[in-house]
């Protein structure tokens, strides 16, 4: 289906959203170890050349920064609630380096007194995994035996009582602990295109790529704009809002060189 991708996106500016875990570095039992691959890096780095790129992730912006270690991308840590321009400075947009967006700031203190009743309410939970991201809370189960899924869930929501302005959502093996603001990775993607100076543009053809739940924000904000399209990287069926899948993160590797290789014919590169 590339070339109907290509087709689609004639004549209109590219701009790249890539989630990281299941999408850039493949799934692992440890979170802190979902490194991606050398090769996976510079495609990367070649797309960010040809194109606006942006990573979207559930993971606080300092860590995926550091298991990506690009500084020409745009990073929307936190389910979106911590976006950051380029360390460098982008050649798209002429102000990228002072560009910060936290719409969260006051639950700070809230989500890291939350964190820390976590790790003390599930520590009895073998393999269960607390990760502090910053603006929200991941409560990781891949490690949990099955038979106490539910034990530890309502762990979760027994702390999770006491503060009704943080919500409880679910991703992949991982229990969310988010602001229950009205932001996610769609208002990301929405407030980076605007960044960018394509707010009503018809000439721009946003791409997003993502594996979990959490993505199907930006999805769908895909199709209301009916602009640009979403790509779910998953190997089983599923319902989504996405126009089409690859199936993990060595096909997004080939689709994503495949796109670089285009550009570079396009521009005689």
């Amino acid at each position: 289906m590339f070339e109907d991708i290509l087709h689609l996106s004639e004549g209109k500016q590219i701009v790249m959203f890539l989630d990281y875990d299941g999408t850039l570095s493949p799934i692992v039992d440890d979170p802190d170890r979902a490194f991606m691959s050398k090769k996976m890096r510079r495609t990367v780095r070649k797309l960010a050349n040809c194109f606006p790129t942006a990573i979207v992730s559930g993971r606080c912006r300092e860590k995926v920064y550091n298991f990506v270690k690009l500084t020409e991308l745009y990073y929307a840590g936190s389910h979106g609630m911590d976006i950051k321009g380029p360390e460098q400075g982008s050649k798209y947009e002429e102000d990228s380096k002072s560009l910060l967006c936290q719409p969260a700031t006051e639950f700070l203190p809230m989500i890291d007194e939350v964190y820390q009743k976590l790790v003390q309410k599930t520590k009895l939970t073998p393999g269960a995994q607390v990760e502090n991201n910053k603006f929200c809370v991941s409560v990781h189960f891949r490690r949990v035996n099955e038979n106490n899924w539910s034990d530890l869930a309502n762990q979760v929501r027994s702390v999770m009582k006491d503060y009704p302005k943080l919500r409880l959502t679910q991703g992949r093996k991982v229990l969310e602990v988010r602001p229950i603001i009205k932001w996610d990775k769609g208002k990301a993607l929405e407030f980076l295109l605007e960044s960018l100076g394509y707010a009503n543009c018809t000439d721009v053809f946003p791409l997003y790529i993502g594996d979990d739940r959490t993505d199907e924000d930006a999805f769908k904000i895909l199709r209301e704009r009916k602009q640009g399209l979403g790509i779910l990287v998953s190997k089983f069926p599923k319902e989504t809002s996405a126009s089409y899948s690859l199936q993990e993160p060595d096909e997004v590797m080939d689709f994503l060189q495949r796109l670089v290789e285009w550009k570079q014919l396009r521009s005689g590169a």
